[in-house]
């Protein structure tokens, strides 16, 4: 009786010999398209993951790992939706097609969702709901489970809040946050690819798509939600103000950021110096630009900071750099053979440029030594200074040692205006005991064996 009252209710028909039929064919149906499914992606899915790999802009987003299965559950869903429409088939039918067609639409969200580093809990939450309302689509029981979920709600004036607008505004939410990102991904990917644009017009190309896109986001979802846009006009001037006010840094290093790539004062891959930061830029971000110095740290600066401080860029319009390399010898020393040696050392040094050629310089004459620079050019800064500097110091020694070349130590006259008799008698004394000291060890006679 239950049984009877169940299927009259939700209008299911017994089943007979005709459904059984028809039930049997899907079932045919369905494990052909499985199949199909399977050996698409077996074919097609290693390259298919190949050339997103070969294309990734972003580690993060392991989409080319679950490559083989986004493409199984996507032709699985498109074959099935297809057979679902072909046809007006029995209820059993519909349900047996229905099931399997909801199931491969959920897993291809599931695996796509996770492939763009979406969090699990949301996407198994999307997932289950994308499952239920594709299978009771089906069936034909779509509006009366939308019926129940906006029967669990609460008007407030004209607009009524339910369970259903919840689930909504969630869907829509993480569809055009999953839409953003691979189309991000897909500008990345033809942008990358531009032979014709350097560094910083590619990042400024990005950064205005990702924006413009975002607006876009922002105006579909309104109308997937059906808001009437007028509705916003009440909060343009307090939103107006919260950007004023406590949006005012966000967004100041978002235009700088933008201008920074449309000057093209700084650049990523160039050697900049800021207050105690020196490294090169790695990266222009929304609100920061990233600095790595030569001890791996990184240092994340402002962009606002870069437009109202001053800032050493070594190659703003030429990479090559001079270093200074302070070099002092002795009074008593060849000074002309001295600074061949410089220049021959730093001649053979491998980073140092020929052209243009490094020189000596002397820069004065010091309290123990006199002084000298040696200046070298360099074209990649990026890869460190001091190590250049290490190595023409390194090969100057070994030079000077070779050439008899003295580095002087630091001399320092004492005057002593008065002394203690008592202290000066103690040093005579100690003096005359090393004395005795020396003359009492024997000394070996000539000829004579020793041990």
């Amino acid at each position: 009786m239950d049984l009877d009252y169940f299927m009259a209710t939700y209008s299911i028909p017994p089943l007979g010999q005709h459904e059984l039929l028809e039930l049997g064919i899907a079932g045919a149906i369905i494990f052909a398209i499985l199949f199909v499914a399977v050996a698409a992606a077996r074919y097609f899915g290693p390259g298919f993951a190949q050339r997103l790999e070969d294309n990734a802009v972003d580690v993060r987003f392991p989409l080319a790992s679950r490559a083989t299965a986004i493409l199984r559950h996507l032709v699985a869903a498109l074959l099935l939706a297809a057979t679902l429409g072909f046809h007006d088939w029995s209820f059993y039918a519909q349900l047996a097609i229905g099931f399997t067609f909801a199931a491969a639409a959920a897993m291809f969200l599931k695996n796509l969702l996770l492939g763009i580093r979406i969090s699990f809990p949301i996407v198994l939450a999307v997932s289950l709901v994308v499952f239920v309302f594709i299978l009771s689509n089906a069936v034909g029981q779509l509006t009366s489970i939308t019926s129940a979920l906006d029967k669990a709600g609460f008007d407030v004036g004209d607009s009524r809040f339910s369970l259903l607008t919840i689930i909504k505004i969630v869907l829509a939410l993480v569809i055009l946050f999953a839409l953003i990102r691979l189309t991000n991904r897909g500008i990345k990917q033809m942008v990358r690819r531009n032979k014709g644009l350097d560094e910083a017009q590619k990042l400024l190309t990005e950064k205005l798509a990702a924006v413009a896109i975002l607006i876009a986001a922002f105006f579909v979802g309104i109308d997937m939600l059906g808001i009437d846009i007028t509705a916003f006009a009440v909060f343009s001037g307090a939103f107006g103000l919260a950007i004023g006010f406590g949006l005012q840094k966000t967004f100041g290093n978002l235009i700088a950021g933008i201008i920074l790539l449309m000057d093209r004062s700084i650049k990523p891959g160039d050697v900049i110096v800021v207050g105690e930061s020196f490294g090169w830029v790695n990266k222009i971000g929304v609100r920061a630009v990233s600095v790595i110095t030569r001890d791996g740290k990184e240092h994340l600066i402002p962009n606002e900071n870069l437009m109202t401080q001053e800032v050493e860029n070594w190659s703003y319009s030429s990479k090559n750099v001079r270093v200074h390399i302070p070099v002092g010898v002795s009074y008593r020393c060849d000074i002309k053979k001295a600074q061949e040696l410089m220049l021959q050392a730093a001649t053979d040094a491998k980073r140092v440029l020929n052209a243009p050629k490094p020189n000596v310089w002397m820069s004065g004459f010091g309290d123990s030594s006199v002084d000298f620079e040696i200046l070298a050019w360099i074209k990649d800064p990026q890869e460190g200074v001091g190590n250049v500097k290490s190595e023409v110091l390194n090969r100057l020694w070994d030079l000077f040692a070779e050439n008899g070349i003295e580095i002087p130590f630091p001399q320092r006259d004492i005057n002593v205006r008065s002394i203690d008799d008592e202290f000066v008698d103690k040093i005579a004394a100690r003096m005359l005991a090393r004395g005795d000291e020396a003359k009492a060890s024997p000394t070996p006679k000539a000829g004579a064996k020793t041990a």
